[in-house]
């Protein structure tokens, strides 16, 4: 009798690396005191209190009950166009928005409008995980771009360059970085932009965690205030570190109207709506939390100062790039792999990390620290664990 058949881009991906790391929790003895979850990206803080009330009286109302506007509640699409325009120094209209359930979602209805099975999209390498198996699933083929350690693992425009064939239809970055916390440069996003406009493909760029750079950096970069941008550019964000509600699913694009209109035919058929009641309350806590927003980007800088710090207590580790909510450390053991290390590093130590070779080739040196998962105190007890861990 034949056996019905699973579509093999799916059943040849990897199964998801979150929930494997989190089953080494229970390999740990607590030798060295509670664990410390410096895994998946999560806000170590828990939101703002009107947030919770938005939230509640948005559930509990009839009219949040029933479908939504495709493209998104129109409140929080102007809410989000302002905050954009302000940040930028650009004019972001609410046209120029479509809101999803999360930028993971975000991604893939922005893949799925410019590129389709035999095409290509080019990734940095290391990648965030989610994107390289959002196109494998989708039959897009991925180019990578090395990113290397003497270049802060970003990614140059001439190695760019060489990796742009007619198959090519987008490359995607995200900064601040995910896995390795490394920001980019206003100059280089503005090199990138102009080098895909020059070759006729679309530069996307996932800046989730923005919210976390040094409130003196100024905007992140001026390329939504160039004339034409709506052409060949597409940003996307996610609500979930910043207003710390990640369990309620809410990302956004930012692209020119002809491709917010392709991704709501991608989203009528994925999800139809994004959740409507944290779309209420974010559009009233996106203008009302400005002062909290920034008090948790402090909070977060002084983490990663902790974690700088501590790790000079681990002569043998090195941070080989940190921004945001991670850092990229090496670890000395020449004879594990990744996998291996954090394996141990979490059974021994009692630190959960993510093996970087999870995000790509060429990285089994290293892994990824969430810092800001975890306040100061905490933070200072890295440095005496990862000292202890013999390998």
């Amino acid at each position: 009798m034949p056996i019905a058949r699973i579509n093999p881009l799916v059943e040849t991906l990897a199964a998801p690396p979150i929930p494997e790391v989190q089953a080494w929790k229970r390999e740990y003895d607590g030798r060295h005191g509670p664990l410390i979850d410096l895994s998946q990206a999560v806000p170590g803080y828990p939101p703002h209190p009107d947030m919770l009330n938005w939230l509640g009286e948005a559930s509990s109302s009839v009219s949040m009950a029933g479908y939504g506007e495709i493209e998104g509640e129109p409140g929080l699409r102007a809410a989000y166009a302002d905050w954009m325009s302000s940040l930028y120094a650009a004019g972001v209209e609410p046209a120029n928005i479509h809101i999803t359930s999360g930028c993971n979602q975000a991604f893939m209805v922005s893949m799925m409008a410019v590129a389709g099975p035999g095409d290509a999209v080019l990734l940095t390498n290391p990648c965030y995980f989610n994107h390289e198996t959002t196109l494998a699933m989708s039959g897009v083929k991925i180019g990578y771009v090395d990113c290397h350690a003497e270049d802060g693992f970003l990614p140059t425009p001439a190695a760019v360059e060489a990796m742009i064939t007619a198959e090519v239809r987008a490359l995607a970055v995200v900064t601040p970085n995910n896995p390795t916390g490394a920001t980019y440069p206003a100059g280089l996003l503005r090199d990138l932009f102009e080098l895909c406009r020059a070759r006729g493909i679309w530069l996307i760029i996932d800046e989730t965690y923005r919210d976390f750079l040094p409130l003196d950096a100024g905007p992140p970069h001026d390329l939504f205030s160039v004339a034409g941008w709506q052409d060949n550019l597409i940003g996307l964000y996610s609500f979930s570190k910043s207003f710390c509600i990640p369990g309620h699913r809410v990302g956004a694009v930012a692209a020119g109207e002809a491709v917010v209109a392709q991704i709501a035919k991608v989203m009528d058929n994925l999800q139809i709506c994004a959740p409507r009641p944290p779309q209420a309350a974010l559009a009233t806590a996106i203008p009302s939390l400005v002062d909290w927003r920034r008090a948790n980007a402090i909070e977060i800088a002084a983490r990663a100062s902790a974690l700088t710090e501590v790790m000079g207590s681990a002569p043998e580790w090195e941070i080989s790039a940190l921004g945001a909510y991670f850092a990229f450390i090496r670890h000395p053991f020449a004879d594990l792999s990744a996998h291996d290390a954090a394996h141990r590093l979490a059974c021994e130590s009692g630190v959960l990390t993510i093996p970087g070779s999870f995000f790509g080739k060429g990285l089994e040196r290293y892994l990824r620290v969430a810092f800001a998962n975890a306040d100061v105190a905490t933070i200072r007890q890295l440095g005496a664990r990862f000292a202890a861990f013999a390998g």
